[in-house]
């Protein structure tokens, strides 16, 4: 009577249970347990039938860790490295050691420009990114963005300030700049 108070007044016997549930007790003998020739130490029971596993072939040059000899034999291949953060992420891979800060920096900062790198790119698409729906910005004035957080022990209230800076400064830089081409455009082609 499983989530009830009636708790059933004995156990059911091995031989019950067994005959009620098809596989119960399956692994009560250690001869047909799976982890009792894990549990053993011996090279000749690993299962496997291979001295080093099959290489995945390269189709363009891989990052690898200076801390490893060669790289693993299965890899990821779903984002290849390309534009100025695939610059960044090789520098950073052949540079600096992952037990150092400035590896996983530069990785970082390739994320960023990767991330600058599709928004520039969305703009040569039919469907652009849209800055004011995309960051949320409008959910500050409609879901009590604001008001939440007076009066509450918030972490994101010591970098609130600079928030507004980081996500739409560099959109409103990129529309300055694209109004002033598109003008100085205008001005050429009126002369």
């Amino acid at each position: 009577m499983p989530y009830t108070a009636n708790k059933p007044s004995r156990a059911r016997s091995s031989d019950e249970l067994r005959a009620a549930i098809p596989g119960w007790g399956a692994d009560l003998d250690p001869k047909d347990r799976p982890s009792v020739p894990k549990e053993q130490f011996d090279p000749g029971l690993n299962g496997a039938r291979w001295d080093f596993p099959e290489r995945q072939p390269e189709k363009w040059p891989r990052e690898r860790s200076i801390e490893h000899k060669f790289l693993t034999p299965v890899f990821g291949t779903s984002a290849p490295p390309r534009g100025v953060s695939g610059v960044i992420r090789k520098y950073s891979y052949k540079k600096y050691s992952e037990g150092r800060a400035a590896h996983w920096l530069l990785l970082l900062a390739a994320d960023r420009v990767d991330a600058w790198e599709q928004h520039l790119a969305s703009f040569g698409s039919l469907s652009p990114d849209n800055p004011i729906t995309e960051t949320g910005v409008l959910s500050e004035f409609s879901r009590h963005g604001i008001t939440s957080r007076f009066g509450k022990k918030r972490a994101d209230l010591n970098h609130q300030w600079i928030d507004p800076i980081l996500v739409g400064g560099p959109w409103l830089i990129a529309g300055g700049l694209g109004f002033a081409a598109v003008r100085r455009l205008a001005r050429l082609h009126r002369t």
